[in-house]
């Protein structure tokens, strides 16, 4: 595999589970509220990322970007909040069809920003992906309500997060990333927990679990993604979140894509293929080239020596 299709493969296990994130989010409101859903996923993720570098703590905390990690964090922090807030009053799969501007953003801001190029084919595969999410969520009916506006601030600092996330890249351990952004959340939540807080059944207390678990995961999975590919190409993929979010709406809400939904996830699946196949193709392309360019090599030239070993 190349590392185009790991990047790709990991930035669509990155959505699975944010979107099963989301699922368990929209659960937990509905038996107590957003702000406990909110402190689990960060307050989780704090103690599992500390729990699990306990041994280099000191290493993992040293960063060369503090402010773009703080940047990077608030980002992220404004993404879920708005996000979760907007499931109270939006479906899991109208919200993050409305979210899905982000590529677009990202796309865009990776071009000004970043110095990425910006092809297209590239620009192409995001408008079909587009037309495919507006085919979901069909301007003019319910779903374009003033609670839309949670979900459209989500896709803002979204986006600003992954360009951030992407522009450190490699540069950091994946895990001090994932250790500024889960302490600023879990910081700022815990101080509005006593407010909020209320004793969470057992079945409650699982999804808070699950909640911490998937978020780190999909974090993690995206900070690679992002340092093995350009956030442009991957940025198309994010649509795939719209199908997976139809997918956990009828397995834990029962809500029932209807022929729009289906069709537009079609259009948004054929754009992230189309994008697959030509960046996988194109990455192996030099290799190849390259390998029928090289010269044949010369046969190894002998000295006096006794071992006849080659120069």
């Amino acid at each position: 595999m190349t590392q185009t299709a790991r990047a790709i493969l990991l930035m669509i296990l990155a959505i699975f589970c944010f979107s099963a994130m989301d699922a368990c989010a929209k659960a937990i409101a509905a038996e107590s509220n957003t702000v406990m859903a909110l402190w689990a996923r960060y307050a989780g993720q704090a103690v599992l990322v500390l729990v699990l570098v306990a041994p280099r703590l000191g290493q993992v905390a040293r960063t060369r970007f503090p402010g773009l990690q703080l940047l990077r964090a608030i980002c992220q922090l404004t993404a879920t909040s708005a996000f979760f807030f907007g499931l109270n009053f939006l479906g899991l799969a109208e919200s993050t069809a409305i979210m899905d501007v982000n590529p677009v953003l990202i796309t865009l801001g990776a071009a000004l920003f970043l110095g990425e190029r910006l092809g297209p084919r590239r620009l192409a595969a995001i408008g079909a992906a587009l037309i495919g999410a507006m085919i979901v969520i069909r301007p003019g009916t319910e779903v374009f309500s003033p609670a839309a506006i949670f979900p459209l601030t989500a896709a803002i600092a979204y986006a600003g997060f992954a360009l951030a996330t992407r522009f450190i890249g490699g540069r950091e351990d994946p895990w001090t990333s994932l250790l500024y952004s889960a302490l600023l959340g879990a910081i700022i939540l815990t101080a509005l927990l006593p407010g909020q807080w209320q004793m969470p059944s057992p079945r409650t207390a699982l999804l808070m679990l699950a909640l911490a678990g998937l978020g780190t995961t999909a974090q993690l999975l995206l900070i690679r993604a992002l340092t093995l590919g350009e956030a442009a190409m991957l940025a198309p993929f994010s649509y795939v979140g719209l199908i997976s979010a139809t997918f956990w709406g009828v397995v834990a809400f029962g809500e029932f894509p209807d022929r729009a939904t289906i069709i537009g996830a079609l259009v948004i699946v054929a754009a992230g293929v189309y994008v697959w196949h030509r960046e996988t193709r194109s990455a192996r392309a030099p290799g190849i080239a390259s390998l029928k360019a090289a010269p044949a090599p010369e046969s190894p030239v002998l000295d006096n020596r006794t071992d006849q070993t080659p120069r």
